[in-house]
């Protein structure tokens, strides 16, 4: 099959047309990859700022496929199903958290795309646990984004409770689903991007937000809570100081610059800072439900399997409006 393949970080990743066709065991089902998102923590990845990345390694974890060889002890997933793949692929089952129902701090997990080969490929392997149904009234490049932009937007949603007032920094693929999200449960909502990003405010006001400005002024209306989704820990103080008192402030990334300091009286009044990690399969089965209901509509570009480095560099760049997604097109076998 055909993979685009990382073999060492802050490298371009390479075009293999070599690599065999996976085969499932255990728990574990074959995918032909329909499609697979871009997300930014592939170029956390890539560009080492995630250490210790299994290598050579294929990237991606936003994976869209049909099942087609099962393993020995597959009981719950068929031949033909619509299955999703997200970043969390792998919990012992075991651990305190795991039996807590906190599996996405098990300290044993693996992750698609990092610990265990991705998306970015005509085929791929998956525990029949981490395998999500798709619903109906969504294509694959549609769906693709949901699996972690929108599983990690509906996270931090979750956990920053239900304030009328809310803020997004940082507006990506996770932030043009959270909106929607957040619309929906009748939030207003608060778009800040890189300042002088006209094209991201005019996204965000497109899409229902009340105010759209740069990240660098402080919003017209103190927040109920802030949700960070730029990998920048300089907006750490910055939704501090917007977000109302007994606030919430949610560090939605995997990865952050480091957080400058601050003055205590921002923190003080008892707002609170906290970090959004990974995802639970309860995360899944909510969110994809919602999503259907609301409905989620994603906005997506698309870029042929072999020009995933462009794909990242687009991200990179700040030029993807929505989510960028990988469409491969199948060799025979």
């Amino acid at each position: 099959m055909r993979a685009m393949v990382l073999a060492a970080a802050h490298e371009p990743l390479r075009l293999s047309e070599q690599i065999e066709v996976p085969q499932p065991g255990g728990h574990e089902v074959l995918i032909r990859v329909h499609t697979c998102g871009v997300c930014r923590t592939d170029l956390h990845v890539v560009d080492g700022e995630l250490a210790h990345p299994k290598l050579p390694l294929v990237p991606g974890h936003e994976i869209v496929g049909t099942v087609s060889a099962l393993g020995s002890d597959v009981t719950h997933i068929h031949v033909g199903d619509r299955v999703g793949v997200p970043w969390l692929g792998w919990t012992c089952g075991e651990c305190g958290y795991c039996r807590s129902g906190r599996e996405n701090l098990c300290s044993r997990a693996r992750f698609t795309g990092y610990q265990i080969d991705g998306g970015y490929a005509e085929y791929t392997v998956a525990d029949e646990r981490f395998c999500f149904p798709i619903p109906v009234g969504f294509s694959d490049a549609e769906a693709a984004p949901l699996l972690c932009a929108g599983l990690i937007g509906y996270r931090a949603l979750r956990l920053a409770g239900e304030g009328e007032r809310l803020g997004l920094y940082g507006f990506g693929a996770a932030a043009h689903i959270a909106i929607q999200v957040a619309r929906y449960r009748g939030q207003k909502v608060y778009a800040f991007t890189k300042p002088g990003d006209q094209d991201g405010q005019e996204f965000a006001r497109e899409l229902g937000a009340v105010w759209a400005g740069g990240s660098d002024v402080p919003s017209p209306e103190p927040l109920d809570a802030a949700l960070i989704f730029a990998p920048v820990g300089g907006l750490v103080p910055a939704a501090l100081a917007s977000t109302a008192k007994g606030g919430t402030v949610v560090c939605a990334g995997i990865h952050m610059s480091d957080i400058p300091s601050f003055p205590y009286s921002i923190l003080w009044e008892e707002r609170v800072l906290r970090s959004v990690a990974n995802l639970t399969r309860r995360d899944g089965d909510e969110f994809l439900a919602l999503a259907a209901k609301v409905p989620v509509r994603t906005r997506t570009m698309e870029f042929a399997l072999h020009d995933a480095n462009e794909a990242l560099r687009c991200l990179r760049e700040g030029r993807i409006k929505g989510a960028a997604v990988l469409i491969p097109r199948h060799n025979s076998l």
